[in-house]
């Protein structure tokens, strides 16, 4: 076991952003999605849960206790969309869970980004896992927006949930990317607001970022030049 905690320490930022990159792009690997909201979400989802441990390593007791109810919840509500008398009241709940439950992992990845003066490959991959998470807020809060408001949106795939949600992540991909085909729109003003805010957040990320990247190696290299010197 304790080897175990100890390679979810150490390899935490690899495990996160694989499990992330999977979530969102295993619909590429994909053709029955029907399949695909009945098992494949919810294995998902605990794959993403328990690869997001490491982050919370050595976190305050009641920060553990707040993510693992976010965790639990995130495999049940797919698994209840099956037996849902109510769907759309559902998907809702699942939605906004799913919000909360990614911007809780994000709060923690920008936590470690600010704090350390180094750059290695920890940092590098932390640096992915909050652009990826970012797309999987922004995802499921469109479906929210989407699922409570049916007409928000064109050019969405009505015809299963796997469909609506890889619609989304594409249009959210493609938003923060800054490519914009306009096959997907959002057509109401508050959808139109939070497209537009969404992608001057995700622009701001990628400026911090590369700003707290060029900081933390030219300290590197500092540090580095006056070890030398001292030589």
């Amino acid at each position: 076991m304790r080897e175990l905690v100890l390679f979810f320490r150490k390899r935490k930022y690899e495990l996160l952003l694989c499990a992330l990159l999977q979530h969102l792009f295993i619909g590429i690997f994909l053709s029955d999605l029907p399949a695909y909201t009945k098992i494949i979400w919810p294995i998902n989802m605990a794959v993403l849960g328990i690869f997001s441990t490491g982050v919370f390593i050595g976190k305050g007791r009641r920060t553990i206790i707040l993510r693992n109810i976010l965790f639990i919840l995130t495999i049940l509500l797919p698994l209840a969309l099956t037996y849902a008398t109510d769907f759309l009241t559902v998907m809702l709940a699942l939605n906004v869970t799913y919000v909360v439950f990614f911007i809780f992992i994000f709060i923690e990845i920008s936590r470690f980004l600010i704090r350390p003066g180094y750059i290695d490959i920890d940092i590098i991959s932390a640096s992915a896992c909050g652009y990826l998470l970012l797309i999987e807020i922004s995802v499921f809060l469109f479906q929210a927006f989407y699922y409570d408001d049916v007409h928000s949106f064109k050019g969405i795939d009505i015809s299963s949930p796997a469909g609506t949600f890889m619609d989304f992540v594409y249009f959210c991909s493609i938003t923060f990317t800054s490519i914009g085909f306009g096959d997907i729109t959002p057509s109401q003003h508050h959808t139109r607001l939070t497209t537009a805010l969404l992608g001057i957040v995700g622009q701001f990320y990628s400026v911090v970022l590369i700003g707290i990247l060029i900081s933390k190696f030219s300290s590197k290299k500092k540090i580095v030049a006056d070890s030398s010197e001292n030589d």
